[in-house]
This record gives structure tokens, C-alpha cells and sequence, in this order.
């Protein structure tokens, strides 16, 4: 398609929708919160208990998408390299050689990524914010399409470390993946139950949708969609309100201000619109901040959650006509 209107957006990704939620049963808001972040150029960060679909999620969208896949399975002993790669040396030519490691991918699973010690963790940093990595002091671009996903198993669970308060900033989206209702479930055991193993997406007929090309023509149109001033304003407005809530110690950055903005202009995409409007912003909200918000002792001991403080800002914050 060689021009993309928001009515084209919002009709192609309906598609891509349907076909993931045939794979991947009864995790609607997750597969929603994944379109927008991958047509506002964002990270995810998937939480759940094993087994509630989080790795299929990732799987199936880069078959979809025609991407290439790379898969990091975060252990307690894995190191920076390991992830990024190494300069070995051959002896044949007397030179070295870049033996690329998983991050060189389109989509990056990095899975459990909260069983790793902070150091490994930090070395998704650079390339989360700036789509690239520095090896030996040599920089390798890692593509506009570079896209991560992340999953996590609850911080309570043992064996998990909390992820930095920078790595945090710089994912787009924090989602929580539970447990489906039994209707849900029964549907999942009948379209996976015959095997016990991962699922096989050949067997499934999985086939590519959309590429990499296509998606970049589509982002360029989502960061064309009018915010006007006053939702610009209601943006910064909620934001800054997290840096001066009583049950906070520390609130949203200026970056995630850009974040929420973005992925404002991709929900208003998904349906069909060339602006956006409060509603975007408003579903937005919660798995947008969330995850960057630091409770005060006092709140955390009164049982305080990060979603109530966000609904009462929300409803503090007047809202742009």
C-alpha cells in the first residue's frame, strides 16, 4: 500500500488482531497494548505467572510480522556478553570478528528478564533508548525496527530481581498477563490442547501479515496525527501531577510524557482517527505510568496501589474539551 490513512491502519491492524487472538486465546488488552507499541515504536514489558501465554504473545507477532526473531532466556549467571556479543579473534586474517549475539534481532524476547542480576539487565539500556550497542568501543545500530519484549514472573515469586528504575523508564508499557476466565481456558485447551509442548506455529498456519517496511510507512503516518495544545497540556499535566503526589516518592519523567504522547497517536490510529482525543489518553494511562511510579512507605503500608493513585490524578486532572 503506497499511502496509509488512519482507516487503513485501523482496518490492517484489525486483521493482525484477529489473527493473533487466534493463537493466543483470551489475552485481548495484552495484544492491543502490543499493536500500539509496536506503531509508536515502544517496548513492552509483559508480567505473569509462567504459562499464561507471554512467550506465544512475542512468538506469534514476529511471525506475523515478518520479523527477525531473537530469543534471550535470562539466567542468574548471564553476562553482558552474552546478550550483545564478542570480538574474537582470527587468527587466519589477524584481525577480529564481531560474532554477533541475540540482541541482533528486529524482535527481541528477552524472557524473565527479572532472573538476571542488575549489571546484565543494564545492558539492554542503550539499546532500548537508542536502538543500538556499544562493543569495544565501536557502535552497531541494531535497525529501526528493533523492538523489545519482556517478560517478567512476579517480583514476590524467588529468584527474581527488580528491575531498575532507568530499564523501567525506558519500556513503553508495563502488562499485567493473567490467568483467563474458564470459557477462555476451555477455548485455549481446545485449540493447543493436543500437544504438551510449545506451541508449533507451522502447524497453525501462521503466516506473515504485514513486514517491516509496511510497519515503518505506517508509523510514519501515527506520528503525523494532530494532539492538539490543550491535550498536549493534559498530557504534562497528568505527569507532572505524579511528581508532586503525597503517595509518591518519585513520579513520571519528561520521557514518558514523549511515551504517553506517542502511544496516544497510535490508539487513536487503531480506530480509525487522524487525532487524538482524552479517551486515548485516559486507557493509556495506567500501563503507560504505572510501572514508573514509586510508592511512599506510608502508602505502601495503607495498601495504596499505583492504579488508585492514577485514577485519583485522573479525576483531579480537568480534562481538555
Amino acid at each position: 500500500m503506497s499511502e496509509w490513512t488512519p482507516e487503513q491502519i485501523q482496518h490492517t491492524v484489525g486483521q493482525l488482531r484477529d489473527e493473533v487472538s487466534r493463537i493466543v486465546v483470551g489475552q485481548t488488552s495484552a495484544i492491543d497494548l502490543m499493536l500500539i507499541a509496536l506503531l509508536s515504536q515502544g517496548h513492552v514489558l509483559l508480567e505473569g505467572v509462567p504459562g499464561t501465554g507471554k512467550t506465544l504473545l512475542a512468538r506469534t507477532f514476529a511471525r506475523l510480522l515478518d520479523l527477525k526473531f531473537g530469543r534471550i532466556q535470562f539466567t542468574p549467571d548471564l553476562m553482558p556478553g552474552d546478550l550483545i556479543g564478542s570480538n574474537l579473534f582470527d587468527f587466519q586474517t589477524s584481525s577480529f570478528t564481531l560474532v554477533k549475539g541475540p540482541i541482533f534481532a528486529e524482535l527481541l524476547l528477552a524472557d524473565e528478564i527479572n532472573r538476571t542480576p542488575p549489571k546484565t539487565q543494564s545492558a539492554l539500556l542503550e539499546a532500548m533508548q537508542e536502538r543500538r550497542v556499544t562493543l569495544d568501543g565501536t557502535s552497531h545500530h541494531l535497525g529501526a525496527g528493533f523492538m523489545v519484549v519482556a517478560t517478567q514472573n512476579p517480583i514476590e515469586q524467588e529468584g527474581t530481581y527488580p528491575l531498575p528504575e532507568a530499564q523501567l523508564d525506558r519500556f513503553l508499557f508495563r502488562v499485567k498477563v493473567t490467568y483467563p476466565t474458564r470459557e477462555l481456558e476451555v477455548a485455549m485447551v481446545r485449540q493447543h490442547g493436543h500437544q504438551s509442548i510449545g506451541t508449533d506455529l507451522d502447524s497453525l498456519n501462521v503466516l506473515p501479515l504485514l513486514n517491516l517496511s509496511q510497519i515503518q510507512a505506517m508509523r510514519t503516518v501515527v506520528s503525523a496525527i494532530t494532539i492538539a495544545d490543550p491535550i498536549i497540556h493534559y498530557i504534562v499535566d497528568l505527569v507532572r501531577e505524579t511528581r508532586q503526589n503525597s503517595a509518591l516518592l518519585s513520579g513520571a519523567s519528561p520521557r514518558a510524557a514523549n511515551m504517553l504522547a506517542a502511544a496516544s497517536r497510535a490508539n487513536a490510529a487503531l480506530n480509525g482517527r487522524s487525532y487524538v482525543v482524552p479517551d486515548d489518553i485516559k486507557a493509556l494511562l495506567v500501563p503507560c505510568l504505572e510501572h514508573r511510579l514509586v510508592l511512599s512507605p506510608s502508602a505502601e503500608i495503607e495498601g495504596t496501589t499505583g492504579v488508585e493513585v492514577l485514577k485519583r490524578i485522573s479525576e483531579r486532572i480537568p480534562v481538555p474539551r
